[in-house]
């Protein structure tokens, strides 16, 4: 009796011990550095990585909120800012001194995009992606299928071989043949090639709106997101006013728009000679804008600029290279920022010619649906 009344308890206590505990949330206790670096990360980004200009604004934050004391005051955070690796000294030829950024900021910028956009995320297996294929590959699908000459033995799944040899032979005449045996079934790895194109012409932050902060923080956050996930995918940004030029993830922080015009087709054109160079069979392109079309680079090296309305020549070069991505299957992904109807149109023809998508998005939500089709990409093409 009492060795059953100790099960007992052993068992309740065991129960005690499992389950959700909930609780009254206790906010994280943040250091007087760290409650400042969270703003300084968005000051920073919003500012193209000039630290001057970033810390002038946390100045005036902290005139209206408060943010330092006279314990910790901002000559305080600067000084940890440079402690941290945060911040170097950079003289440039005149002998003039300035701060600027470190490479450990610039991946700590990339990653609070990410966090930002996606989310808390977890390394997972060797980064290679699951096309919707199944078939001889190296990740389960958690399917089974009969086994077939060619299948690796160690994927032989034991416990349903050994089941359906038993169903067709009983317990005591136990034969295992090549028919009883089932395998786990798998994916098809496959990999990714990726141009992400950004309109970095002066609407971006034209209007009382800035657009191209949170374009520079998609950008940021999907190049971590494919560096840490997927290494083996490839991705190249460029961006795009009157010419086109590629930029390096380390550029991002930096990124700013400048008295541009927009040339969509130069920036069509070296992402699919970016593509083109890419063994992947998975090609795509991402295009941020919210604009028209409106410059064109003649082969005299001059400029056809026309900002009044939809200008047919501008245009139907557009399409010209939509067809031409087709024809190269490469799908090419618009993310309208803005909303005009006559820019719909262009869009909605523009994707028809491509065969492509088109997203009708405000900067809210921009980030999570470019990673949503991401994904959504790599697990339909092989």
């Amino acid at each position: 009796m009492i060795t059953q009344l100790q099960s007992n308890k052993d068992m309740i206590k065991g129960i005690n011990q499992t389950g959700f505990l909930f609780k009254a949330f206790v906010k994280k206790n943040q250091t007087p550095f760290e409650k400042l670096f969270e703003i300084f990360k968005e000051l920073i980004t919003y500012t193209s990585g000039d630290f001057d200009e970033a810390i002038n604004w946390l100045k005036e934050l902290d005139k209206e909120f408060i943010l330092t004391s006279e314990n910790y005051t901002m000559d305080d955070f600067i000084d940890e800012l440079y402690e941290k690796g945060y911040l170097k000294k950079q003289i440039d030829i005149k002998g003039k001194s300035s701060a600027t950024l470190t490479a450990k900021t610039e991946m700590l910028l990339r990653q609070h995009a990410l966090k930002q956009i996606f989310g808390k995320m977890k390394r997972t297996g060797n980064g290679n992606h699951n096309t919707k294929y199944s078939g001889l590959g190296e990740s389960d699908s958690g399917d089974l299928k009969s086994y077939e000459f060619g299948d690796s033995i160690e994927k032989i799944a034991i416990t349903e071989s050994i089941k359906n040899s038993q169903i067709q032979n009983g317990l005591e005449d136990f034969k295992l043949s090549k028919n009883d045996l089932m395998v786990n079934d798998q994916f098809h790895q496959a990999q990714m090639s990726t141009v992400l194109m950004i309109d970095i012409s002066h609407s971006m932050i034209l209007y009382g709106e800035d657009r191209i902060t949170p374009a520079k923080k998609v950008a940021m956050a999907l190049s971590e997101f494919i560096t840490t996930r997927y290494p083996k995918d490839k991705l190249n940004i460029i961006v795009f006013g009157n010419d086109a030029r590629p930029i390096s993830i380390k550029e991002l922080p930096y990124l700013s728009v400048g008295p541009f015009h927009t040339n969509t087709v130069a920036g069509l054109e070296l992402a699919m000679d970016i593509l083109r160079r890419n063994k992947n069979s998975n090609k795509q392109i991402f295009m941020i804008t919210d604009g028209k079309p409106s410059c064109l680079k003649l082969k005299d090296g001059s400029y056809y600029k026309n900002s009044n309305g939809l200008d047919s020549y501008i245009v139907d070069k557009c399409y010209n290279m939509a067809q031409m991505a087709r024809r190269l299957s490469i799908p090419i992904t618009t993310f309208m920022i803005a909303q005009d109807p006559y820019l719909k149109s262009f869009v909605q023809k523009f994707t028809k010619a491509n065969r492509g998508k088109a997203f009708y998005t405000g900067l809210k939500g921009l980030g999570e649906m470019i990673f949503e089709d991401y994904e959504k990409n790599r697990k339909k093409r092989l």
